[in-house]
């Protein structure tokens, strides 16, 4: 017998969480989070994304023994601003029991047809920071700090139960040590005479943090077209401030700006943190922030998370100043693998951004959806 009980207490909640760390034991693909991190994610009082949405995190139980967990969110900025009357579902996990992911899913829905809502969707987090999808192609691939790892049959346990595919994302990787830096060298030199921009370097995080709030607004105007999105409001920019940029080398945000300084693209690279993650597993204490802090000196893998360019300069050649900046950081770095994050296979703007850099497709990932 399945039952499906709702995690509420922080025991519960860290159960919920190191569900994933026993399904996944052993697996060399999976990326463990860490535990504190996402504690913080669901807790209503740190993360300001509960104040313009609701979540619910349930257990699926058999035999007394937690099998699945799911979390029910409705957006309600998505639902109110953008009349996207959606139920999402995400933090997914479960073991190859297609009637656990039934019961599971039936929470999603109970949820959706309380407050009259036309869709389910999933798996998506609260925002479009969060992570999003499950694999069907790439099992084999090291995961990443901002993406979920999933079974193969979660694909297949979604579609026997009626779901269809909704959106897809790639993943894709390419050799820095194969780039030749010449042509977007020459775009960028042309690009900056004849448009008066610049590019903003930094060295020290202090030095950014004046800079992040316009470089949210810029994301909001860049990816408002695509159907996923959910404009970042004021609250949330706050925290992901706090959470994230400090935690990034400044050497890897990059701005550019026009004559008057106002910004009109920036990028955000990473460090690869996946080994270093699966050598804290879960934990920052004792030695977890350690393996972080090596990662953030010493890692030879920069993870693209995010582009941004201001729609009058898309088609402009801007990129070709970043590429030009992150040629000389990566170099000094001694960078040997460029990883690029999920990116919707409708976006063919940022795709075309790739399409000199000899890419290889290494994961895809979907979210699927139903009708309620």
């Amino acid at each position: 017998m399945i039952t499906i009980k709702k995690a509420e207490t922080k025991k519960e909640l860290k159960d919920y969480i190191l569900f994933s760390f026993e399904l996944y034991k052993g697996n060399p693909y999976w990326v463990p989070p860490i535990i504190a991190e996402e504690l913080e994610t669901f807790d209503k009082t740190k993360n300001p994304a509960f104040q313009s949405a609701e979540a619910h995190f349930y257990l699926a139980y058999k035999n007394n023994k937690i099998v699945g967990k799911i979390a029910a969110i409705i957006n309600w900025d998505e639902v109110n601003i953008l009349n996207k009357n959606k139920v999402r579902f995400g933090w997914f996990d479960v073991i190859d029991d297609i009637e656990v992911t039934k019961a599971l899913l039936n929470k999603v829905y109970e949820l959706g047809n309380k407050h009259n809502l036309e869709m389910v969707e999933g798996p998506i987090g609260f925002s479009n920071l969060d992570k999003v999808g499950v694999l069907v192609e790439g099992f084999e691939e090291m995961g990443n700090m901002v993406t979920w790892y999933s079974m193969p049959y979660y694909k297949d346990h979604f579609e026997k139960l009626g779901l269809v595919k909704e959106k897809e994302y790639i993943e894709s990787s390419f050799s820095f040590t194969n780039i030749d830096p010449t042509p977007f060298n020459k775009i960028s030199k042309l690009v900056q005479q004849r448009y008066q921009l610049r590019a903003l370097n930094f060295t020290k995080t202090k030095d950014i943090m004046p800079y992040v709030d316009e470089m949210f607004d810029l994301f909001n105007e860049t990816y408002s077209k695509l159907q996923s999105f959910v404009a970042i409001n004021s609250i949330q920019k706050e925290y992901f401030k706090k959470k994230y940029i400090s935690f990034i080398n400044p050497e890897f945000i990059k701005f550019i700006v026009d004559k008057d300084n106002k910004m009109v693209a920036f990028a955000i690279v990473m460090p690869g943190f996946s080994e270093a993650l699966q050598k804290a597993k879960g934990k920052l204490f004792p030695f977890g922030f350690y393996h972080l802090l090596q990662a953030r000196k010493h890692s030879k893998e920069a993870v693209f998370y995010l582009i941004g360019v201001t729609p009058e300069y898309q088609s402009k050649g801007v990129t070709g100043i970043i590429f030009e900046e992150y040629y000389k950081v990566c170099e000094a770095k001694g960078i040997k693998t460029c990883v690029r994050t999920p990116e919707l296979e409708e976006n063919s703007a940022i795709h075309n951004l790739w399409k000199h850099f000899n890419t290889k497709i290494t994961k895809r990932r979907r979210t699927y959806s139903k009708k309620l």
